[in-house]
């Protein structure tokens, strides 16, 4: 049932029967037609017609009983006209034949009697009425229709609390009253025939009551209200649960005394009745009052009657609040006033800007403009500010405060803060609806020509659908490539399998990724080699210096490669300190051979599917490394470089070091079975090389399928070579120095080396110089300030606050003129226009700045210390002078790659024979120290300790051996011949000469083993100014043939087989060695 419409007729109804129309003999008015008689006749009729066959208006008062004749007055009649006229009037009652009289009796308004019941009515108990009533009438012979009349002064009335918004006269509400002892009063009020009540607004939106149990809980002001009809509220399982009263508010009242408060629950709750209530016919409007009457006025109850005026006595017999009301009258104002013109004006413009982009206020105000008959609501300023607030959604302060005014132009004022708020609202909601329309609607738009064009396409036959023309791809990328007759066929199977599958089916994607990169695999394809060696020779020389071992080698296989015309079955595993070069070395290869690049880590890898691929039932499985490395570079035969292969990991996934043996393996890698793929794959055209820093930690397997080539450090010459052809130009232009004059001395990059970066490679030289240029850098900078490098203008900001932002949250305007409505509410194509303007391209390619050519810097050995800070390194070795007996100097290889002067150190002290190590040694070197403790012990005699061969040694003193700088750790044989020469020099008590330095593992009986890392501790010794080093004989060669002449100038070296010879050369020319020649065996 349509809600509205009921409502609608059941007012017109209520009206018709509470006071039918009477036709009225007044003298001095204008006469009516009889057409207008009997069409607002036949009118009246239909609408009492539509209530009698509305069920919900019927259903709630239909079965009131008849009430008395006194009461069937239906309320006070104003005295308008002079108590003298005369009286006669003619009532013609409008109700349809069908309309019988219970029905009648029983609306909620009444009936009215003939002219002599209205006229006289003193026997009802009730009391008579105001004598008025008979004065309204007039004598008038004219005959014309009066409209329902409400009463001007209604002193005291049932207080019904209002939540969430006030109510505005003229405006339809719907409330629902679920207090029990309210609804019985509304009831019986509709049953008398006394259908008003006062409405005011509650102060605390979170009050629940339908009483007013204090004056200061509701707002004074409120409305005088007319009930039009009431239908029953149910709530669940159908059950009553209270009263919807449909309100129409007629006036503006005051609060002025409480005279009854009520108890109980529940809120007289208005609802959403603007949608339904537009439709709503308005009432007819009260008579014009005359001028008298424009001003507020007040009627005195009759103190005798203690239930108040007559009207409202019953109302004494409910629980319900009661209160005294003054009418409240709009003060008196100038229609044709400039400022209430101008804010009429704003007030329709801001309706339209509203409506426009609000279609539901749109209706409302076609709605509402279309029901005011009797006068244009637009025309009046005070029903307009009226009409302003009823139909926004303001706050609920803001809306008590237009209904409180009665000065026309304030509440005009007040009004139009709150409609231009709700043209705020509407400004954002339809900016943000816009947005989201506009993406929706280019996606459609996108996917229905998509649609089109993909039709149209395969009418005309210029594309068929998706997958046959993925299949087509496939088609064409193998035909492109020289498969295997093996691979062929899986190829075949897999364009079979997707053709007969729905595209769809999570089978066909796991098929079409197959497909993909079994038509990426470079089968066939190989990139021209380059075997010369001139070209070579030029390559490794422009990208490296020195090396020259791992040049000729890499020659050598070039030159073998050249003469078989490939260099299948070669792997190659460069081994050495960080930072010298490996990895370069690589890529230096593969450009000389005209290969492509492809380098992955294994550092750390615990995944064998890393290897060998993952199986492809796995979600988001992929093949191996060196399947994506051929589909990366499309050739197969790359130059594939796998680093840190010393590092590689083991866990619960596998053993990757195992599933590199297939791989590196010459001959197993022709057929190459990946997990993912699953059809054999050749390898054996790709040139593999490893990089390692230890040999040690790769496993034996895998090292054996490697040819090892070491990569040993730099010397102080080569480092120094590097960093002028190098490093220097390349850190010079990284820090937009390229044209300035900024010198670095060869002997300050001498400084850096022996001082701060000792390491093998050249990784850290290259940092500090880089540190040097940036520091240069910052100072010229510095120095010359903007006025000399000056920075270019910045853009316009891109951050300034757009104008429709800042009118969202600014909620109320910065004034109430009118003039500055238009401010506020900006079109929406301007607001694009402007975002638009503000979207700019800020990445711009900045040129570099040019340094003055006044501008020198030289960076030298006195001033090295103001750009890479204070040495790390201070002294090359601790005894300078000859240190005390028990000191011996020893040759040790740091783990960074270099090389270092170790003194070992060995003092004793009264025990039982005892050895005690100290400085983080080692196990090895711990064995080392007792090896050389042993040998000393069954030497004692020989070397002079003891006096006979039968006499004790160290049976009570302990020995405690020593290597400083305890917190960096040593590993090693190395040091042997350094241990025996320092405890036969503390037993002994002779002192060994400091520029002797001595390197070589002693085994058990006296032999010299030979050592590792020769070069890196030769170049140690020759920093320090060491002028003999005892190596083992076995290094010899090594030492001729890699240390460069350079390093060795200034040092004598004597090669040694047996600890006997280390010590002879060591205490050369002390009286120790004259014995030892008689004691001594000649070797």
């Amino acid at each position: 049932m349509n809600i509205s419409r009921c409502v609608r007729s059941g007012i017109a109804a209520n009206g018709a029967r509470r006071a039918p129309y009477r036709v009225h003999n007044e003298p001095g008015t204008s006469k009516l037609h009889t057409q207008s008689v009997v069409h607002s006749q036949s009118r009246l009729r239909h609408e009492a017609t539509c209530v009698r066959l509305r069920s919900f208006y019927s259903s709630s008062v239909s079965d009131y009983p008849r009430s008395s004749r006194s009461l069937r007055y239906p309320r006070w009649i104003n005295t308008r006209r002079n108590a003298g006229q005369d009286s006669s009037t003619q009532n013609i009652l409008l109700n349809s034949g069908e309309d019988d009289p219970g029905r009648s009796s029983s609306s909620s308004s009444g009936s009215a009697s003939s002219g002599g019941d209205s006229s006289h009515g003193s026997g009802s108990e009730s009391g008579t009425p105001p004598s008025s009533s008979s004065s309204s009438s007039s004598s008038s012979s004219q005959t014309s229709i009066s409209k329902q009349s409400v009463p001007e002064f209604y002193p005291q009335v049932l207080a019904l609390p209002i939540a969430r918004r006030p109510l505005f006269p003229g405006f339809y509400k719907a409330v629902v009253v679920r207090n029990p002892a309210v609804v019985a009063a509304i009831k019986d009020m509709m049953k008398r025939g006394q259908p008003y009540l006062g409405a005011f607004l509650l102060k605390d939106e979170n009050t629940d009551s339908d009483v007013i149990t204090d004056i200061n809980s509701v707002h004074q002001v409120g409305v005088f209200a007319q009930i039009t009809s009431v239908f029953a509220a149910t709530g669940k399982d159908d059950k009553e649960e209270g009263l919807t009263a449909v309100l129409y508010p007629h006036r503006r009242i005051r609060l002025t005394q409480l005279v009854k408060a009520g108890s109980g629950q529940g809120t007289a709750v208005v609802e959403n009745a603007e949608e339904p209530t537009a439709e709503l016919p308005t009432p007819p409007p009260s008579p014009q009052p005359s001028e008298t009457e424009l001003t507020l006025e007040k009627v005195s109850v009759d103190p005798k009657h203690s239930g108040g005026p007559l009207q409202t006595a019953f109302l004494q017999n409910y629980n319900i609040s009661v209160v005294n009301v003054d009418n409240l009258v709009t003060q008196p104002y100038n229609k044709d006033d400039q400022y209430i013109r101008a804010f009429m004006s704003e007030i329709v413009s801001v309706f339209k800007d509203i409506a426009q982009l609000n279609p539901l206020f749109r209706d409302q105000i076609t709605n509402f403009s279309i029901n005011q008959v009797a006068s244009n609501v637009f025309d009046e300023p005070d029903k307009l500010a009226d009409f302003a607030a009823a139909v926004s959604t303001g706050e609920v302060g803001e809306l008590q405060d237009v209904l409180e005014a009665l000065v026309v132009e304030d509440r005009l004022r007040k009004a139009l803060l709150v409609l231009k708020k709700e043209l705020i609202n509407a400004q954002l909601q339809s900016k943000l609806s816009r947005d989201v329309d506009s993406k929706i609607a280019k996606r459609q738009r996108e996917y229905y020509l998509m649609e089109q064009l993909k039709g149209i396409k395969k009418e005309l036959g210029m594309e068929s659908d998706g997958k046959d023309k993925l299949i087509e791809k496939f088609k064409e990328r193998a035909n492109a490539l020289k498969m295997p007759d093996g691979v062929r066929k899986v190829f075949d199977e897999e364009l079979n399998k997707l053709q007969h599958l729905e595209p769809a089916a999570s089978e066909a994607n796991v098929t079409r990724n197959y497909l993909e990169w079994l038509t990426q695999i470079p089968w066939g394809v190989h990139s021209q080699e380059n075997f010369s060696i001139d070209h070579a020779i030029k390559v490794l020389d422009e990208d490296h210096y020195g090396l020259k071992d791992v040049k000729d080698r890499i020659l050598e296989f070039l030159a073998v490669g050249k003469l078989r015309g490939t260099v299948q079955g070669n792997i190659l595993c460069f081994v050495g300190p960080p930072g010298v070069g490996k990895t370069s070395i690589g890529k230096s290869i593969a450009r000389a051979l005209n290969r492509q690049f492809f380098r992955f880590s294994v550092g750390g890898l615990t995944d064998v599917a890393e290897i060998k691929g993952h199986r492809r039932t796995y979600v988001g499985a992929l093949p191996s490394k060196i399947i994506q490395a051929l589909k990366r570079v499309g050739t197969e035969n790359p130059l594939v470089l796998i680093d840190e292969v010393d590092k590689i990991g083991r866990g619960i996934n596998g053993d990757p070091a195992s599933a590199l043996l297939e791989m590196l393996d010459p001959e197993q890698n022709s057929a190459f079975l990946d997990h993912y793929m699953d059809v054999p794959v050749d390898l054996s055209h790709v040139l593999f090389v490893c990089t390692a820093n230890v040999v040690h930690t790769i496993p034996a397997p895998l090292l054996d399928r490697m040819e090892v080539l070491e990569v040993s450090g730099y010397v102080t010459e080569e480092k120094a070579v590097i960093a002028e052809k190098y490093l220097g130009p390349q850190a010079k232009d990284a820090s937009g120095l390229k044209n300035a004059d900024v010198q670095l001395d060869p002997t300050t990059v001498e400084q850096l080396i022996k001082y701060y970066c000792r390491e093998s490679g050249v990784r850290n030289l290259k940092k500090h110089i880089d540190k040097i240029y940036r520091k240069a850098a910052l100072n010229i900078v510095r120095d010359l300030g903007e006025t000399v490098l000056p920075e270019p203008s910045a853009l316009p900001s891109v951050t300034e606050p757009k104008p429709e932002d800042s009118a969202v949250e600014s909620q109320s305007p910065s004034s109430n003129a009118p003039t500055e409505s238009t401010t506020s509410s900006e079109p929406p194509s301007t607001a694009k226009s402007d975002e638009e303007e503000r979207k700019i391209v800020t990445t711009e390619e900045r040129k570099p700045l040019n340094v003055p050519d006044d501008v020198h810097v030289f960076v030298t050995p006195e001033n090295l210390k103001d750009y890479v800070g204070p040495p790390i390194y201070h002294k090359d070795r601790m005894y300078v002078n000859t240190p005390p007996p028990g000191v011996s100097t020893g040759l040790g290889y740091l783990g960074n790659g270099s090389g270092a002067v170790m003194p070992v150190e060995v003092t004793s002290m009264p025990g039982k024979g005892g050895l005690q190590l100290t400085g983080k040694l080692g196990e090895v070197i711990r064995e080392s120290a007792q090896i050389g403790l042993s040998w000393v012990k069954s030497h004692a005699y020989e070397l002079g300790i003891t006096k006979s061969p039968s006499d004790q040694f160290m049976t009570e003193i302990d020995v405690h051996v020593h290597m400083p700088e305890g917190s960096i750790g040593k590993e090693g044989p190395s040091a042997g011949t350094a241990i025996v020469s320092a405890f036969v020099s503390l037993f002994t008590k002779t002192r060994v000469n400091p520029d002797i330095a001595m390197t070589g593992e002693v085994s058990l009986v006296g032999q010299v083993l030979p050592v590792g890392g020769l070069k890196e501790k030769i170049l140690a010794a020759h920093r320090a100014g060491i002028t003999t080093i005892i190596a083992p004989n076995a290094n010899r060669a090594d030492i001729q043939e890699n240390v460069p002449e350079s390093v060795k100038t200034g040092i004598r070296f004597v090669y040694v087989e047996d600890v006997k010879e280390v010590l002879q050369e060591v205490f050369r020319g002390e009286p120790i060695t004259d014995r030892w020649k008689e004691t001594f065996q000649a070797p």
